[in-house]
């Protein structure tokens, strides 16, 4: 059985400051209009945090359940797409007011159809130059359900996003596989008309006909890069429209430390860690680097994870190591922003340090 030392007075803080919010409301239970089965929904009154949409329960599953994951090559971007698409609704659906429910009109063989409709045809055949010419953008849509309580559960709002390449894999009679990269420009070009013709799919079904819509882009990382892509671009549609008039900027950034990108355009978060990851190999001499991955919203950091990857011969050094990491953690990270750091050993992870803005202390866990 795993043992979990906590490090920190702050632990009990944290658990409840992260207690479940209830509002002092009690439970909804209310009947679903367009559960054919008859079947009780149940809304929670509680609410982990402001941050989080209430569920529906019992959960439904998506339509289009697990197709994200055939569709979209970088695991880190399935995760970055459906957590970025529910922050980016916030702005239209707040978590007051809104309940959450996986999608339920987009069926799996509408979407795989809608992907196939909407990316240029191609032949077996197509030479390299084709490949280039015609290259295939589009990846996966997906779609999130809001609902609202009234007499009944009602569908308040739909969003949607859109998965775009930034590049191109494709293969030919004669080799591959070969590599497309496509501009960001090239992109929002062709997701920006991909977007017009979804939204008139969705107007094609009757719970939607009158219900608003934001529609996002995401922009894809390459299918082995060590952090995921982001949003780049937004549009609200009211209920009823059939046409997006404008887009606005997604001003999100995910960014990998160390890195020539992060040096010369966050020099400031890149030189503390080069000076953090100094600090370790003082300390620990089988250290061979971190992995750093900041988000960025509108150039200010907002969460930052580490990972050191290192071997142990046995517990105690593990306790050692963790310890003088906690250290450099509560000294190092003193901004408005969340840390998390994770230490792991080629079998498990072996401890993680984390910080929330406020925190006096940092919280950590030994695993083992």
């Amino acid at each position: 059985m795993k043992k979990i030392i906590a490090i920190s007075a702050a632990l009990f803080l944290l658990l409840t400051s992260c207690a479940p919010d209830s509002g002092g409301e009690e439970e909804v239970i209310q009947q679903e209009e367009h559960d054919e089965e008859g079947q009780a929904s149940i809304v929670p009154s509680y609410q982990l945090t402001k941050e989080q949409y209430r569920p529906v329960i019992p959960f439904r599953p998506s339509a289009a359940r697990g197709v994200i994951t055939r569709q979209v090559g970088n695991r880190l971007d399935v995760d970055e797409m459906e957590k970025g698409l529910r922050r980016l609704s916030m702005e239209y659906f707040n978590t007051d007011d809104y309940f959450y429910d996986e999608g339920q009109y987009l069926s799996e063989n509408t979407v795989i159809g809608l992907i196939d409709d909407l990316n240029p045809e191609r032949e077996k055949d197509w030479s390299e130059e084709e490949h280039r010419d015609n290259p295939r953008v589009l990846s996966h849509i997906l779609e999130q359900n809001y609902v609202q309580i009234d007499d009944n559960i009602e569908l308040a709002g739909v969003s949607i996003g859109i998965a775009l390449k930034s590049v191109y894999r494709f293969d030919t009679p004669g080799g591959g596989p070969y590599f497309e990269p496509i501009s960001e420009k090239a992109m929002l070009e062709e997701g920006k008309e991909i977007a017009q013709s979804i939204l008139e799919t969705l107007r094609g079904y009757e719970d939607i006909q009158n219900v608003p819509i934001m529609i996002a882009l995401y922009r894809e990382e390459e299918r082995n890069s060590p952090v995921p892509g982001s949003f780049v671009a937004k549009t609200y549609v009211e209920g009823s429209d059939m046409l997006i008039s404008d887009w606005d900027d997604v001003k999100e950034e995910n960014v990998l430390f160390p890195s020539e990108y992060a040096k010369d355009n966050y020099s400031e978060t890149n030189t503390v860690l080069q000076e953090f990851g100094q600090k370790i190999a003082e300390y620990f001499p089988n250290y061979v680097g971190y992995i750093g991955h900041g988000f960025y919203l509108d150039k200010n950091l907002k969460r930052l994870k580490i990972t050191i990857p290192i071997e142990f011969n046995g517990s105690s050094e593990i306790v050692g190591f963790t310890q003088y990491v906690y250290g450099l953690v509560k000294s190092s990270f003193t901004g408005n922003y969340d840390v998390e750091v994770t230490i792991e050993s080629s079998r498990q992870i072996e401890s993680i340090i984390f910080q929330q803005p406020g925190d006096e202390e940092p919280t950590a866990h030994i695993l083992h």
